[in-house]
């Protein structure tokens, strides 16, 4: 048979040159690529013998094979599935090269949108040429069934290609990598090891629906050195019976009465590298214009990395069942980043890209439906299996309750889900329902108060009035709960309300005072709190008498609107420049140290041995919140002097 030699019409190593560094950043994916090929050979035999039973093809053992001569260092990737003729080798194999590195460029520029730029990326040209970057010479055999000829494709990669007819060739297409030469320094891809190979096929292509088969003397050999010289199972002077290397075993796809939980659990442990077993599992599958299939855990305890920024995120993305990346961020939005899983969609290319995944309409879309389905699986643990809930918002709540600022779209839903301590839970939780629904008739809002621990705000002077009334509180101590709040702002109609923001007034005072002695006490205690105000200028900005104490003698609250302490250093941490704000001291008019103040404050002319008391009530008030008095040294020294003068 006569050989045809063609010419690139741009040269070859610019062209590899592009696939290597633009597509591809790891050279295994080489061999998932030409085994991804083969998996679509064979899918397209099974359907084309489906419409037409007279196509004169063998499928009944459609497969695909690996076969490596180290000696030679070839490996050969071997299918035996749809093959294509002479012309179709010419379109398929030169799509990209026959194009022009140039062209390439220019339509990759010119596409309006990332699965325009997918399309393009994704031709088959592109990974069928992803072998030359382990082999210096790539040799394609192939027919396609139902005819009677076959074709071989023939590339050193340096310009030029061959094409010729030939009569032996078997239904399918084989591929022969000749391999680049050995680098003693790089053991870790040597792709003539069977155990490399084995390695690749087990990450990138173990859900593959064919079975993928390691054949020939070279496996034998490696088989008979790993058990010591002894022949294995089939054994027969050099030649072993293929091995299967993948599991065919795609869980997600399969229905969940068919699957064990054990099974479930093993494929958590193996992609979330986890010994423990996961506290749910949710399965979907998505069907219509997009079809994708998802099975995704949620771990029963927090990675140690939780709040890392290079946090690797848990899901790994599938394209029909061929491994593409895993930590895939974009199927998710961050504050999900614990929930482990695949997602397999159908309809994506194999050359997708970090970046332009993230402007994908078909990933947004997945990303929405997963979104909601994680949620709907949350919501109804917290309904059916509370205990489990328990864990799981013990373990996450701090990061879920970022998407209620992150993510407005699904805030509903998460407020749903979102559970807090409060002054009625010793132990447990509340949601915003039930804290809703148990309100009296008369309390218009939804109290809460932020601090470090429950253990420093449960006592604070801000909560003295809620504790006697019996009003129930919010208790938040995550460091998002500062920023979420103010975010949300309402829920159910109902204001989000610090008791540490802006005035209260209870009504909780036992002599239930008229109008007219509460205007006579305001008048009375006028005269001090203009006083402290000026000499407290530069640390308040208001003095005013408190309804909220009942047994603390001052606290420190902010107006509704300003930035609570904790919020400003937030800020200050993520080195924004935020202005410190002053905040108003309010008096209690009934403790005695504060009516002692006042009384001697309208005796005195000299004033100046009450300015250190009215300084010492203020830090008292900042000690109080678990805040550090501005210069220690001199407050122990105003105690140290006071505790002095009552002995």
């Amino acid at each position: 048979m006569s050989t045809e030699t063609f010419e690139f019409q741009v040269e070859a190593r610019q062209l590899l040159q592009l696939m290597i560094h633009s597509v591809y950043s790891n050279k295994d994916v080489f061999l998932r690529e030409l085994v991804s090929n083969a998996s679509d050979a064979l899918d397209k035999l099974r359907l084309a013998k489906l419409r037409d039973d007279a196509l004169d093809a063998d499928v009944s053992d459609l497969h695909i094979e690996l076969e490596i001569d180290r000696d030679a260092r070839t490996l050969t990737v071997r299918d035996n599935g749809i093959g294509m003729s002479y012309d179709e080798v010419g379109e398929l194999i030169g799509t990209i090269a026959n194009s022009g590195t140039a062209q390439f460029l220019k339509e990759l520029k010119e596409a309006q949108d990332a699965a325009g730029a997918e399309g393009l990326i994704g031709q088959f040209g592109v990974g069928f040429y992803s072998g030359f970057m382990v082999a210096d010479e790539v040799t394609l055999v192939t027919r396609k069934a139902g005819e009677k000829q076959g074709t071989r494709w023939v590339s050193r990669g340096e310009g030029t290609y061959t094409l010729e007819r030939v009569d032996d060739a078997p239904q399918g297409t084989s591929v022969v990598l000749h391999l680049k030469p050995a680098d003693p320094d790089n053991q870790l891809h040597d792709y003539t090891s069977v155990w490399k190979i084995k390695e690749i096929v087990k990450r990138y292509s173990d859900f593959i629906t064919w079975p993928i088969r390691l054949v020939g003397e070279q496996a034998a050999k490696d088989g008979k050195d790993a058990k010591g010289g002894e022949g294995g199972e089939g054994d027969d002077g050099g030649t072993a019976a293929p091995e299967t290397l993948n599991s065919m075993k795609a869980l997600w796809a399969r229905p969940r009465d068919e699957v064990s939980e054990d099974e479930y659990h093993e494929l958590y442990k193996h992609i979330g590298h986890d010994w423990r077993e996961p506290l749910e599992t949710i399965q979907l599958h998505a069907e219509g214009t997009f079809e994708y299939q998802a099975l995704l855990f949620l771990p029963s305890h927090a990675p140690h990395d939780l709040y890392q920024q290079n946090m690797r995120h848990g899901l790994q993305l599938y394209v029909k069942r061929v491994f593409i990346m895993d930590d895939c961020e974009a199927l998710l939005p961050a504050y999900l980043r614990f929930v482990k899983g695949v997602v397999d969609a159908q309809d994506l290319s194999l050359n997708v890209s970090r970046e332009i995944l993230q402007q994908d309409r078909h990933i947004r879309m997945m990303q929405r439906r997963l979104t909601k389905k994680v949620l709907s699986s949350v919501k109804s643990m917290l309904a059916d299996a509370p205990e489990k809930y328990a864990t799981f918002w013990r373990e996450f709540g701090a990061v879920v309750k970022e998407g209620l600022v992150t993510d407005p779209d699904n805030r509903d839903a998460l407020l749903a889900v979102a559970s807090f301590a409060s002054t009625r839970e010793d132990d447990g939780t509340v949601t915003l329902a039930q804290y809703v629904e148990r309100m009296p008739e008369d309390q218009d809002d939804i109290y809460y108060v932020t601090g470090e621990s429950r253990e420093a705000i449960v006592n604070s002077p801000h909560m003295e009035a809620f504790r006697e009334r019996g009003i129930e509180v919010l208790l938040l101590t995550d460091p998002v709960d500062e920023v979420w709040v103010d975010a949300v702002g309402e829920f159910q109609g109902k204001r989000l309300r610090s008791v540490a923001k802006g005035e209260i007034d209870l009504d909780t005072r036992e002599d239930d005072r008229s109008e007219d002695e509460q205007k006579q006490q305001a008048e009375a205690y006028a005269g001090l709190l203009g006083w402290m105000r000026e000499r407290l200028d530069d640390d308040v900005k208001e003095v005013r008498l408190s309804t909220r104490l009942t047994r603390s003698p001052a606290c420190l609250v902010a107006d509704a609107d300003d930035l609570t302490p904790a919020l400003e250093n937030m800020y200050r941490a993520m080195g924004q420049e935020v202005p410190r704000s002053k905040r108003v001291l309010e008096l209690n008019p009934d403790h005695a140290l504060v009516k002692g103040l006042n009384e001697a404050y309208g005796e005195r002319e000299d004033r100046a041995e009450l300015a250190d008391t009215a300084e010492l009530l203020y830090t008292l008030a900042v000690v109080a919140e678990g805040g550090r008095p501005k210069d220690p040294s001199r407050f122990v020294q105003l105690t140290a002097d006071r505790l002095e003068r009552t002995l």
